[in-house]
């Protein structure tokens, strides 16, 4: 940042599916794992790595079945058929495509977002800055990652992520009426629905209706297919209306543009690097081979920025 190459203003993240050093077939059902770790050293520490209280790494998700050739690997179908494999995220500066930050995680979409979290934060805790604008695509449009970047002052150029099953045919939120001072909804017919908490698994206020004020409703069958309606509100509904706001503007267009260094980032690690299957194994390994890769294709950029000739100066009368 201090030379001028990296910008450090504008940003893009995004994670790319790498194959693991392990085939499917070596997966056994956990609760093998004991007998197998007797004649297999690999599992044998990954058993007493569970054991630790103060692991040396977190914890990878729960799966029923583990691999017993690398026990850290995560079974996904992103991109093509079902691997084993693991996520490697980037973190860039748009204005030079240089990687500035990297993280390897379990291959679970989940923990894209929470990899651009703590990207994003130790970019701030060694450089004293965040970014102030950050892209990326629709998986990371989730209400939690929106209110932090929101609580951080950065703009996120990101799609809401929508419900899977589509809005249906029936009354979608933007038909009821909130009502700030009774915390309470208007249906289209009129009637209240009251707050009644959150939902902690998903993440929702919840106003009801009751089946008395729904029973003789003439527009019940356009709202709902139950005995009265429910409304669910997003805990963090204001960022979330604020990013499908920031997606109408030229900026957003911008932005996702830009964004596509860093899928061409992976297109450069996979084609012309050739890592589109891991030499290592273990969490601890496939994050080192993860930092090499990352250091050669920015040595690339910083070896085209510093062969730059310097523009001539312009001679004045």
């Amino acid at each position: 940042m201090q030379t001028g190459l990296v910008k450090g203003e504008h940003m893009s993240v995004d994670g790319s599916f790498i194959q693991a050093n392990a085939d499917h077939h070596s997966r056994v059902p956990r609760e093998q794992l004991a007998e197998v770790g007797q004649v297999n050293r690999t599992v044998r520490e990954y058993l007493a790595e569970l054991e630790q209280e103060n692991p040396v790494e977190p914890p990878v998700p729960q799966q029923d079945q583990v691999s017993t050739t690398d026990p850290d690997s995560t079974y996904a179908t992103k991109g093509g058929p079902a691997r084993l494999g693991y996520y490697n995220n980037y973190l860039i500066d748009n204005s030079s495509c240089v990687i500035v930050g990297v993280q390897a995680t379990p291959a679970r979409l989940s923990h894209e977002s929470l990899a651009a979290r703590q990207m994003i934060e130790r970019h701030q805790q060694r450089y004293g800055s965040g970014p102030r604008t950050l892209a990326a695509d629709n998986t990371y449009g989730n209400g939690e990652l929106l209110q932090w970047l929101d609580d951080r002052g950065i703009t996120p150029y990101i799609r809401v992520k929508e419900n899977p099953l589509g809005k249906g045919d029936l009354y979608g939120i933007e038909q009821f009426t909130y009502v700030p001072e009774h915390n309470c909804y208007l249906c289209p017919a009129g009637k209240q629905l009251k707050y009644v908490g959150i939902n902690q698994r998903n993440r929702t206020h919840l106003y009801h209706a009751t089946a008395k004020r729904c029973r003789g409703c003439s527009q019940k069958e356009q709202c709902t297919r139950g005995k009265y309606r429910v409304v669910q509100i997003h805990t963090c509904e204001a960022a979330r209306q604020r990013a499908y706001a920031l997606a109408k503007t030229p900026t957003f267009a911008i932005a996702q543009r830009a964004r596509r260094k860093v899928e061409a980032l992976f297109a450069e690690l996979k084609n012309q690097i050739g890592l589109r299957r891991l030499r290592l194994r273990r969490m601890r390994f496939v994050r080192e081979q993860f930092y090499l890769a990352a250091t050669v294709q920015n040595l690339k950029r910083l070896v085209r920025f510093l062969s730059r000739k310097p523009s001539p100066e312009i001679a004045t009368a």
